[in-house]
Formats: C-alpha cells, structure tokens, sequence
C-alpha cells in the first residue's frame, strides 16, 4: 500500500514536470517566433502592407531679428504758458463838450499888418491861435491854428512924437473844429511900434511956411538980398524944427505880431 502511494506521486511529479516542460518549449517556440517576424529581411517574399512613409514637416522659418527700435526723441521744453492779462479797466466816457474858464488867456498872431494910417474904426481884423488853450486837465480846447476874427475899435495916430495915438481892437467870434462860437474877451496886449509918416503935406507947408517968414523977416531988416536969403534959411530951420515936433506917428500893428486876449465869460465848445 505504500508503494503503491509513492508510485503515484512520484508519476504525478512527472506528469506534472512534463507539463512544465511543454508549457516552457511551447513558450520558447512563441519568442522564436516573434522575433523571426520582427527580424525578418527586407527582401521577405511574405506579403506586406504598403504603408507611405511620413511625410517630413517643413522646417519653421527662421525667426526675424527684431527691428531696432528708434530711441525716443527728448522731450520738448514745455513753455509755461502765461495767463492772459486782465481786461483794462473801462475808459470813462469822453466829454462831448470842453470849456475854459473865464480869465483863461489866449495868445493870437495878426494875419495882416494894421496901421492907423490905412485903418478905422468898424474895420475887420483876422488872426490865428498861436498856441493851443487847455483846460484844468490838460485837454486842448481852443488847438493852435484856429482862426479868430475881430473888429477895430479906434485908429487914432500920434498928433506928434509926444503923443501915444490909440490901436484899440476886439475879438468876437473863435472858429474851432469847424465849428464857430462867439467869444468875450478883452485884448490885454500887442505888440505894436510907433512909425513915421516922414515929410507929408502938412510937414512941407510948415517948412515953406517958416522959411516965408524968415525970407520976408530978413528983407524988412535987412534991406538987402543977402538978408533975405539969410532970413529965409533961418526961418526954414525953424519951419523944420517945428514941423518935426508936430509930425504925426503912425501905431503899427505888424502882421505875425502877438495879441494877448483873456476871457471875460466862459467859452465852450464841442469836443469833436
């Protein structure tokens, strides 16, 4: 009975050794046979599938260099800007009239030479500022140039060297940008000469007259020609003599001379 056992494991030993050694030739035989399909030729007569091979992938462009880069301009000087100046203050409306006051003197150059010789009373006279009439501030109301008329008043000559004679005019109206306005004023100076009329009608009967009488005064005394011709020049000088001392002189008014005026009432005017 016992060795009937051991018979029976030791074929069940070998029974299953024997299947070890199938179950490793038959592995064996499988990686024999792999690796012959892997290891197979080129030139194999097996038939093979046709497959294309890959296509190569085009190569990536190069990449660019980067451009170069402009350096930045500097930066300009930022001018400060300034604010803009305040608005001047209003002007205060201009006067539509200007006015000098009464006692305000005005200095006029004549137009014309007045003499007492030609002149008379009634007769018109015209003359020019000579210089521009302000007011208290300083604003011109009467400009140089403007034209003056006026009368003569009296005309009266010197009777003799002695004598003062007597120009007298007055001023009445005053032309000022066009415009005419009466004016009151009173002439408080002129520059006027004294003038001779030299030996006139008068001057010569004076002369003839003394020599007359020397001539005639001689002859009575003297009973002779050479006393009456000594009579006669005795009695001209002094005929001269007292003509000269009774010759009449002319008051001249030369023109371009000054005449000084003053207001006696306020003068207005309009100031455009």
């Amino acid at each position: 009975m016992k060795v009937t056992s051991l018979w029976l494991v030791v074929l069940a030993s070998a029974a299953a050794g024997a299947g070890c050694a199938k179950g490793e030739q038959a592995n064996q035989t499988a990686d024999s046979t792999a690796r012959n399909l892997t290891l197979a030729p080129t030139e194999s007569s097996a038939t093979m599938r046709d497959v294309p091979a890959p296509t190569a992938e085009p190569a990536a462009p190069a990449p660019r260099p980067p451009e170069p880069v402009a350096a930045p301009a500097p930066p300009r000087p930022v001018t400060p800007v300034k604010p803009p100046p305040p608005p001047p203050p209003p002007q205060p409306a201009a006067p539509t009239t200007l006015s000098l006051a009464a006692g305000t003197e005005v200095a006029l150059t004549v137009d014309d030479t007045i003499t007492t010789r030609k002149a008379k009373a009634g007769d018109p006279f015209s003359a020019t500022v000579g210089e521009s009439a302000r007011d208290a501030n300083g604003q011109v109301v009467i400009p140089a140039g403007a034209s003056v008329s006026g009368v003569i008043l009296h005309a009266d000559p010197a009777p003799n060297p002695n004598g003062s004679g007597r120009l007298e005019l007055s001023v009445t109206t005053v032309t000022v940008r066009g415009q005419t306005y009466p004016i009151t004023a009173a002439v408080v100076g002129k520059d006027t000469v004294m003038k001779g009329r030299g030996v006139t009608g008068g001057t010569a009967a004076k002369v003839g007259g003394g020599a007359a009488i020397g001539a005639l005064a001689g002859h009575l005394l003297g009973k002779s020609t050479a006393a009456t011709l000594i009579g006669g020049a005795a009695g001209a000088a002094a005929g001269g003599v007292v003509a000269e001392k009774t010759r009449t002189l002319d008051v001249v008014l030369p023109k371009g001379a000054t005449v000084r005026i003053r207001l006696t009432q306020a003068l207005t005017v309009s100031a455009h």
